[in-house]
């Protein structure tokens, strides 16, 4: 089991690791008007050198691979991602000196697939109409085929995903906080953020509510798995057990949320824009509260989509 001492050595031998984390947490006001006796805080997750909350659980798989020996020099750094993990991955490899290579379905935003092909990644696309899953699928085949490779880092299945939140972000909340929140409102991707957030916030104070926004098949929302085809892949590392509501979101939504959000200084990506928009039915419903939710990146990530298309 790597130890504290074990990462803090490698980062003081790679000190972009110790950049990441410890964002600020800002109060956001675009539901004052609607929800006036609601307080609701964002932590602002593209602080991070990658722009993105996904640095936190792809520091924390990588650092507890390179202590364990399962990544060692000759191996090259393999996984499935929407983008921004992708971006975290090809950024910390090649801080670390290894080659990665990603799975990512076509429909990933232009100006993410090249940032990762900036940091030397390999890019493997699949096709966006088979959605996310088929990304999940094509890098198991990569995986099994050729495991002396290829260190698969497995960010859907790997423990070291959701305990980056749980002794991260989550501790963060409740430092900047003072425990004093009513609920937090997050996605599923891979599942990490939303198990190891709740898990740490349910241990804290058992009344915290925990919300999970959930897009729709499709078009869905990036970087979220809609979870309702019977056939969808669940996250393995995802605990259903802490989220307490679901509340559904469409793309439009999100869209529409991150305009106003813009209105008032934040550019975000479209899924903060749908946390937001889960956080203003939660703050319709309970008229009193403090909410806590996640910017997981920045709206240029977004620049060539649709998201910002001018508004009617």
């Amino acid at each position: 089991m790597p130890t504290a001492s074990d990462h803090k050595q490698l980062i003081e031998q790679y000190p972009l690791l110790g950049t990441i984390g410890n964002t600020p947490l800002v109060q956001v006001n675009v539901l004052r008007d609607t929800s006036p006796e609601v307080d609701v805080f964002a932590k602002l997750e593209y602080f991070n050198p990658g722009g993105s909350l996904k640095d936190r659980p792809v520091r924390q798989i990588l650092l507890d691979a390179l202590t364990n020996g399962t990544l060692v020099p000759g191996k090259t750094i393999l996984d499935s991602s929407s983008g921004n993990a992708g971006i975290a991955y090809a950024m910390l490899g090649a801080a670390l000196g290894y080659p990665v290579a990603l799975v990512v379905p076509e429909n990933a935003s232009l100006e993410r697939r090249k940032r990762i092909v900036a940091h030397g990644a390999r890019l493997i696309t699949t096709d966006a109409l088979k959605g996310y899953d088929e990304a999940l699928r094509e890098v198991h085949r990569l995986a099994d085929q050729e495991p002396e490779r290829y260190f698969f880092a497995d960010q859907y299945g790997n423990a070291s995903n959701w305990q980056a939140h749980y002794h991260g972000t989550a501790l963060e909340i409740l430092e900047q906080t003072g425990g004093q929140l009513t609920h937090f409102v997050g996605g599923i991707g891979t599942g990490g953020a939303i198990t190891g957030i709740g898990r740490r916030l349910k241990a804290y104070n058992p009344s915290i509510k925990v919300i999970a926004i959930i897009p729709e098949e499709f078009p869905g929302i990036e970087g979220l798995k809609p979870l309702s085809a019977p056939d969808a892949i669940v996250p393995a590392i995802l605990d259903q057990s802490v989220i307490d509501e679901r509340v559904d979101v469409t793309i439009e939504e999100a869209y529409d949320m991150c305009w106003r959000l813009a209105r008032e200084g934040f550019f975000v990506g479209q899924s903060s824009g749908g946390y937001m928009q889960g956080v203003a039915r939660v703050a319709a419903r309970v008229r009193r509260g403090h909410i806590v939710t996640l910017f997981n990146d920045l709206g240029e990530r977004y620049a060539s989509t649709h998201l910002w298309q001018p508004q009617e």
